[in-house]
């Protein structure tokens, strides 16, 4: 089992837009090999701070998805149209594949 922890800085007045395309994501996930279940979070403090939690099988689940031209699709649309920085993702958990360093950013090129 891994989660992945992915952080993003959106900008001011687009959270309603991101929480809805996360909405369409998730439905997109709930049918993907290895996915256990994913939640939203924001900060109460910063409203334009969000996590996603995502839990996997596995690493190589997550990357699949992460390879895919779904998520290629939504995470242009999200520089173009939503955030204000680069997004950052990290690893937990017991999978036997190395983690990629906290401070390595998001897997996907932007």
């Amino acid at each position: 089992m891994v989660t992945v922890g992915m952080n993003y800085q959106i900008l001011e007045g687009k959270g309603e837009l991101f929480e809805s395309v996360f909405n369409k994501v998730i439905g997109i996930m709930e049918k993907l090999d290895g996915h256990v279940k994913t939640d939203l979070y924001t900060k109460i403090e910063d409203r334009n701070s969000y996590l996603i939690m995502s839990e996997w099988s596995d690493r190589s689940a997550f990357d699949a998805f992460i390879a895919s031209d779904q998520f290629r699709s939504v995470a242009n649309w999200g520089k173009e149209e939503v955030l204000a920085s680069r997004p950052s993702h990290e690893y937990y958990g017991n999978d036997s594949q190395p983690a990629k360093p906290a401070s390595g950013g998001c897997p996907v090129a932007h």
